[in-house]
């Protein structure tokens, strides 16, 4: 199953500290408005996002339809195949995409350890 890429969405309680802590990691930003209180930030392959403010605990984030650089994949499953696949599996979802929807939507799951795995499709 093909999710798409791949990053960690981080809680922080200061985007500014949390912003100079990951440069000095060797992250550069990417994308994001500081002024909004959200970076994405990019070390290599990996990326991370930083949000202030917008929810309690990290969350693990897929991207359907993306590469790691944020452009469009030609060819990917589509968020709401991948929600119906789960269910099928008998994976209990926290939130659900419209199955009679098209283009961008989303779902949410929680694994055992409790962490929160967002599945969000931007295109």
């Amino acid at each position: 199953m093909e999710l798409g890429n791949f990053s960690v969405s981080l809680a922080v309680k200061d985007i500014q500290a949390s912003k100079l802590f990951y440069e000095k990691l060797g992250f550069t930003v990417f994308m994001g408005d500081q002024t909004q209180d959200w970076l994405i930030m990019k070390n290599g392959d990996h990326t991370i996002g930083l949000f202030q403010g917008m929810f309690e605990k990290n969350i693990l984030t897929f991207n359907p339809g993306w590469n790691g650089e944020a452009q469009p994949l030609g060819e990917f499953t589509d968020v709401r195949v991948l929600q119906r696949r789960l269910k099928e599996r008998g994976v209990e979802l926290l939130s659900e995409a419209d199955e009679n929807s098209t283009g961008p939507a989303s779902f949410m799951l929680v694994d055992p350890d409790g962490n929160t795995i967002l599945v969000d499709q931007h295109l």
